[in-house]
Order: C-alpha cells, then sequence, then structure tokens
C-alpha cells in the first residue's frame, strides 16, 4: 500500500504477522507434495523461526467528549457530516471514502457499507462481516442532508465526498477526495487551533467511538456489531444482520454526548431533501 505521492506505507505489526502465518501455511503444503523439505518460517526448532509482533507501536490517542464538541462544531459543512458520520458508526477510512448516495436510506436511517476505496481503487469491505446495514442518527443524518445541498455532485451513483478540484481533471466528480488530504489541510489544523494536543486521524475517531461505547456500559456483542468485528474476542483485545433497537439506542447515546450544543430540529424537516436522496 501506498500514500497519496506514492511513498509505501509500513506494515502494521498484525498485517506482518498475517503475511508470515500466511507463509507458513504455503511452505507446509510445499512440504506435504514433496516440494521442499523444511519450512523457513518455523525453522528447525521452537522459537528459531521468523517472529514478528502483532502488537500496536502507539497507542492510538483517543478524543473526548469535549474536544469532539468542540472539533464537529468548529468544522465546515463538508468535514463535520464526514466526521460526524465516521465516529458514531465506526466506520473504516476506505469505507467512508466509498460511499455513494444510493448507500444511504433517509427515511429509514440506515447506509448500507458494501464497498471500500483505497488509494482510489474500488475494492470489497474488509470482511464479509463489515458487509451490514449500519444505523444512522437522526442528527448525522440532517449533517449529510446539509452536505447534499451544497455538492454539487447528487445522483444517487455519485460519491458523497465527489472530488470537485479542479486539478483532477477527467475525474472530477467520478472518485472521492483523498481523505488523507481532508484530514491534513482541515481536520488537523482545526484541532490544533482549539488546543486539542493528540494525534488526530481517521481511526483516532474508531477507537474514540468503541471508548465512549465501553465507558457507557454497553454490551460487548452490541459494540460488536457497531464494529462490525467477526469476533468479540477482536472487539474486547483491539478496541476495549439485523438494526436491533440496542445497536441505536447505544449510537444514538453516543451521538447525544458528541453533538455541538445547538437548537435541535427533526431531519425530516425538509422532506423534499429526504425525497431527492432516496428517489
Amino acid at each position: 500500500m501506498t500514500s497519496k505521492f506514492g511513498k509505501p506505507k509500513p506494515l502494521a505489526g498484525g498485517t506482518k504477522e498475517k503475511i508470515r502465518d500466511a507463509m507458513s501455511s504455503v511452505f507446509n503444503h510445499a512440504i506435504r507434495w514433496e516440494f521442499t523439505d523444511r519450512n523457513p518460517i518455523t525453522g528447525p526448532t521452537k522459537r528459531s523461526g521468523v517472529r514478528v509482533s502483532a502488537k500496536r507501536e502507539r497507542t492510538p490517542d483517543i478524543l473526548d467528549v469535549q474536544e469532539m464538541q468542540l472539533l464537529l462544531a468548529a468544522l465546515g459543512v463538508r468535514e463535520k457530516a464526514m466526521v460526524f458520520l465516521d465516529m458514531p458508526s465506526g466506520l473504516r477510512r476506505g469505507e467512508l471514502a466509498g460511499l455513494k448516495w444510493e448507500d444511504f436510506d433517509f427515511k429509514n436511517l440506515h447506509v448500507s457499507v458494501t464497498r471500500s476505496l483505497v488509494d482510489q481503487h474500488v475494492g470489497p469491505v474488509k470482511t464479509e462481516t463489515s458487509r451490514k446495514l449500519m444505523p444512522i442518527d437522526e442528527y448525522v443524518a440532517r449533517d449529510l442532508l446539509a452536505w447534499y445541498e451544497v455538492t454539487p455532485y447528487k445522483k444517487p451513483s455519485d460519491y458523497v465526498w465527489a472530488t470537485d478540484a479542479n486539478r483532477a481533471g477527467t475525474k472530477r466528480g467520478k472518485q472521492p477526495v483523498w481523505l488523507s488530504t481532508v484530514m491534513r489541510d482541515y481536520i488537523q489544523p482545526v484541532g490544533r487551533q482549539l488546543g486539542v494536543n493528540k494525534k488526530i486521524s481517521w481511526h483516532t475517531f474508531r477507537h474514540t467511538f468503541s471508548s465512549i461505547l465501553k465507558s457507557n456500559g454497553e454490551d460487548v456483542k452490541v459494540v460488536q456489531e457497531l464494529l462490525r468485528h467477526s469476533t468479540s474476542r477482536m472487539t474486547l483485545d483491539t478496541y476495549t444482520q439485523a438494526l436491533s433497537p440496542h445497536k441505536r439506542a447505544a449510537q444514538s447515546k453516543v451521538v447525544g454526548m458528541i453533538r455541538p450544543k445547538e437548537s435541535v430540529f427533526s431531519v425530516y424537516r425538509d422532506k423534499q431533501a429526504v425525497s431527492d436522496v432516496t428517489s
């Protein structure tokens, strides 16, 4: 995987561990079919083979409720909609980038996560478990509709965060903005201006969501479903089908905590906007 400018990114410890295990399986099959007589991954004796650590190199920063409120209140329409959707839904960055307007059902308040976009290449989501309907809170839907009103790309097949930059050339409107650029040029500078002395990234919001869910005492199964982990063990170790009322209630509780304090009105006030997006 590379960054926007083609520079290679270092692999995470967990990724290295998976590659090692996969290669070990390949050599075991090779031994079985007599293509080789040893497995260099495991080594000739115990603990003599390839060793990697899946442990995180650094503990990710987590924003508190007040920091989230300040950040959301200070961001522009697009960036606020991005963060307010990303944080209380636990979306991965590629999943957030790959969203299209046709994925949203604003009448029933949910979004279908079906694709992931990494380095502008469209692919499947990380796991089959990730392909689930996710609830979206009414306040989150309202901010998305506010962005819908100003973006020039409103067709159901358009990306929600389609780039409108002239330098995109023929790809203008046909591919999303680089979320890494949005984070670097818009969100992180606002955080610094607000005095938030933490490393903010898209993954920060996923960990923040998990942390708040845990501090609220939500059931681990609910947290697992919201984060779309394949197992509850992954939820517990890494992050401390139907849209159940428990999942929606847990998400709405988080939204209520981080939402900037302002006057409240229903997302259904502009029924025409909802109709335009869902038609």
